[in-house]
């Protein structure tokens, strides 16, 4: 049974790397191998492969045949391209510098693409992670927003909460003082002492009443009618002395 170029598995599980070798066709999958002739990465992008050229070329003039996943690999690595075109100067279709000249064009042309394809998973790398970015941006933003109108909604709650027991305090303070003024105001004692300040303040009042009667008594007289009065007092003694005096007996 002639040989393969085959893949043997290496690597953790869920991050598996091969090994490119020639085996036995009959030798298990990861089993002996006759020639190691390189590696391959699938979990980088793109793909890495690390591959002897000219080894694997030389195995494939021998007869070893490649399975599907190798011969994709040799295929990209242009390994089939110069093997068909060797077959092609062995049969004279073309000379070895015609077929050098198309692999070396072909050898640019798939540089070119690989360096292309490169280029544009690194830049759809970087949109993928510009847009992760981005979106965690977006969610923290969001969140700090939640999360401030959360605290000022905790804020303004707090200070209700804290009017509220301010207001009641002071209620209760109010009604304890009223109570307070109540039992003081109603006690035997305080009554008493209310009953005296009353009694001192009529007792004020007095003498204040008697002086302004004193001064209604004490008002001075009108001078006018003094005087009318000493006039009146005047005439009516001369009326009486003009009564009491005797009468001369007239002579006859």
């Amino acid at each position: 049974m002639p040989a393969k170029i085959r893949l043997s598995r290496h690597g953790k599980k869920h991050k598996a790397f091969y090994h490119i070798v020639v085996a036995d066709g009959r030798a298990p999958r990861d089993g002996r191998f006759i020639e190691k002739i390189g590696t391959y990465d699938p979990i980088v992008n793109p793909a890495e492969i690390k591959l002897d050229f000219d080894k694997a070329l030389e195995w494939l003039q021998k007869g070893a045949l490649p399975t599907d996943t190798a011969r994709t690999i040799l295929s990209f690595k242009g390994v089939l391209y110069k093997y068909h075109l060797l077959k092609g100067v062995k049969k004279g279709a073309l000379t070895e510098v015609e077929a050098e000249a198309k692999f070396q064009n072909w050898l640019t042309d798939k540089e070119t693409k690989i360096a292309s394809s490169r280029s544009s998973a690194e830049e759809k790398l970087r949109s993928g992670q510009k847009a992760l970015l981005d979106a965690e941006v977006k969610v923290n933003e969001d969140r700090a927003a939640v999360l401030a109108k959360r605290k000022a909604a905790e804020i303004d709650a707090k200070v209700k909460v804290a009017q509220a027991a301010a207001t009641e305090k002071a209620s209760k303070e109010e009604v304890e003082a009223a109570a307070a003024v109540k039992e003081v105001i109603e006690t035997p004692e305080a009554e008493a002492n209310i009953a005296e300040e009353t009694k001192a303040v009529e007792v004020a009042e007095a003498p204040a009443e008697e002086a302004k009667v004193e001064e209604v008594f004490e008002a001075p007289v009108e001078e006018a009618k003094v005087e009318d009065v000493v006039e009146a007092s005047a005439e009516e003694a001369k009326t009486d002395e003009v009564d009491n005096t005797p009468k001369e007996e007239t002579k006859e």
